[in-house]
């Protein structure tokens, strides 16, 4: 796990994103929890969308540029060879970029949205660089998404293990998801979602206090489940979607993967 998820910019309120712009983001990261070497996949929007590389080049990234940056996140990735990782992105991922008079834009489709998609799929990579590659690469994904504030993507980690399990790991692994999914419903203010998977997770939770063992790993969120009671019973008090700042007062809950 990044030691960045400490100042997450995802611990605020989020906007709602156009259905494009959610599938641009969640294809890649479908991608990359299916299999690790798809993470690269995140690379090409972190670089291509940053405001400050569109602002010093409004007609396009040159190639080399590009590729120099590119060099930096992929080598952490074991991929060493970024003109030839690319090719074969362009080939696979089509609607990431473009040709502009001077080099490489985002996709136009990406219109105004472009910063956000930069900063969400440079956490989502952030989250996902440092984690074993091996069978434990899912339930590690979707502990570092929690704690670094992608909550949404965290459900999309687990889902696949809570298909597999059954008995009370199932019961257990719902509960993390749905305690993730009550995080994401406060990032878009949805208060009525908010309440009804938090109580569906503390009854889920409950019987293992919050320490949840499976075959990959143990996750340790007892102080998330306490933090997540608590903000349920000032949700409870809350009325419409407006003033929910009691609720963000509270600590940001975080999981530990032993």
């Amino acid at each position: 796990m990044s030691d960045d998820c400490n100042r997450t910019p995802f611990w605020q309120r989020q906007p709602i994103l156009p259905l494009e712009i959610q599938g641009v983001l969640r294809t890649r990261m479908e991608a990359a929890l299916a299999d690790p070497r798809a993470r690269e996949a995140l690379v090409w929007p972190t670089i291509l969308g940053a405001p400050r590389l569109r602002q010093a080049h409004p007609d396009g990234l040159p190639e080399e540029d590009l590729l120099a940056h590119a060099a930096r996140l992929l080598a952490p990735l074991g991929i060493f060879d970024p003109g030839a990782a690319w090719r074969t992105h362009r080939e696979a991922w089509a609607d990431t970029a473009e040709a502009g008079p001077r080099g490489w834009r985002p996709a136009a489709a990406w219109g105004a949205w472009g910063p956000l998609v930069s900063l969400r799929c440079g956490w989502q990579l952030a989250a996902l660089t440092p984690l074993p590659l091996d069978d434990r690469y899912p339930l590690a994904c979707g502990v570092s998404l929690f704690n670094h504030g992608l909550f949404y993507e965290c459900h999309d980690a687990l889902e696949p293990l809570w298909d597999l399990a059954s008995g009370e790991l199932r019961d257990s692994l719902q509960g993390l998801i749905l305690m993730a999914a009550g995080h994401h419903h406060l990032q878009l203010h949805n208060l009525p979602g908010m309440r009804a998977v938090w109580e569906d997770a503390l009854a889920r939770l409950a019987p293992c206090g919050g320490l949840v063992a499976t075959p990959w790993g143990e996750v340790r969120a007892e102080a998330a489940l306490d933090l997540t009671a608590r903000r349920l019973e000032r949700a409870r008090l809350a009325t419409g979607g407006g003033d929910l700042t009691d609720l963000w007062a509270l600590d940001r809950p975080t999981w530990e993967l032993r």
